[in-house]
C-alpha cells in the first residue's frame, strides 16, 4: 500500500510541480537523511520498487520503501549523512569508491564533499578513506 501511495505521489508531483522554478529536488528518507539533486536535466522514472533520478550530475536510484517525502526546493542540502559520499542515503563500500575516485580525479560531480570529510578535519584526504572504511566495518565513528 505504501509503495502505491508513494508511486501516486511521485506521479502527481511530476504532473503538477514545475521544476523549472526550483533548483533542487529533495527526498527525505525514512532513516531521517535528506538527499538533494539538481533539477538541471531532471528526469524521474519509477517502477514497482524504485524511483530513478537522472540529471546532469548522474543517475541515482532510491528504493520507494525508503522515501518518506519528496519535494522541490530552492535551497541546497542543509544536512548530510556523514560518510554518504554518493548521496544515496546509505553509508557503504560505494561511498569508499566514490571518495577514492574524488581523491584521484578531484571531480566532485554527484558526490557530497561535506559527507566525504569523514575524519572531520576540514579536508578530503586518504585519512577520510581510512575513517570511512573503519566505520563501515565497525559502525562506530
Amino acid at each position: 500500500m505504501k509503495k502505491t501511495i508513494i508511486t501516486m505521489l511521485i506521479a502527481l508531483v511530476a504532473l503538477f510541480a514545475s521544476a523549472e522554478t526550483y533548483n533542487y529536488l529533495k527526498f527525505t528518507k525514512t532513516n531521517g537523511s535528506t538527499v538533494t539533486y539538481s533539477v538541471e536535466g531532471l528526469k524521474l522514472t519509477y517502477d514497482a520498487t524504485n524511483v530513478t533520478v537522472n540529471n546532469v550530475e548522474g543517475t541515482y536510484t532510491i528504493a520507494l520503501a525508503e522515501v518518506q517525502d519528496m519535494y522541490f526546493s530552492n535551497e541546497a542540502a542543509t544536512s548530510y549523512l556523514r560518510g554518504d559520499v554518493d548521496c544515496n542515503g546509505f553509508v557503504d563500500i560505494a561511498d569508499v569508491t566514490a571518495l577514492i575516485d574524488y581523491i584521484l580525479s578531484k571531480d566532485s560531480t554527484g558526490i557530497s564533499l561535506e559527507a566525504g570529510d569523514c575524519d572531520l578535519d576540514g579536508e578530503i584526504s586518504i585519512s577520510d578513506v581510512t575513517t570511512l572504511t573503519d566505520y563501515i566495518l565497525s559502525k562506530e565513528w
